[in-house]
C-alpha cells in the first residue's frame, strides 16, 4: 500500500480533520491541515528562514498549520518513513544540515 494512514487530530469532530499519512511511492510525509491564515501566510512568506535563500512561498507550495498535540503522529511519520528505509532516498549534505524548503 502506497499511502500509509498515521493518524488524525485526536479531537476531531464529525468533519475535517488534520491527517498524516507516510506515501511509499513518492518517499513523502503527506499532511492535512487547516489551511494557515492571511497573518500567518505573510509572516512565514516575508521571513528570510535560510541566509541566501529566496524568500516567498513557491506557487506550487501551501502553509498548513497544525496543532501541537499532533506531534506524536508526526513521530510516528518519521519513524515509519526511516523503518520503511525511505529517509535513505535524499541523504542531507554534510556542510549544510539546514531544511531544503522542499515542502
Amino acid at each position: 500500500m502506497p499511502l500509509d494512514f498515521m493518524g488524525m487530530d485526536p479531537e476531531t469532530k464529525e468533519e475535517g480533520s488534520a491527517t498524516v499519512w507516510v506515501h511509499h511511492e513518492q518517499q513523502r510525509i503527506i499532511i492535512q491541515g487547516v489551511t494557515a491564515d492571511d497573518a500567518l501566510t505573510e509572516e512565514v512568506d516575508s521571513t528570510e528562514w535560510v541566509p541566501g535563500h529566496a524568500v516567498g512561498i513557491p506557487a506550487h507550495e501551501s502553509v498548513i498549520s497544525l496543532p501541537l498535540r499532533m506531534v506524536p503522529i508526526l513521530r510516528k511519520a518519521c519513524d515509519a518513513a526511516e523503518r520503511a528505509g525511505l529517509s535513505d532516498a535524499a541523504p542531507e549534505r554534510a556542510e549544510d544540515s539546514s531544511p531544503s524548503g522542499d515542502a
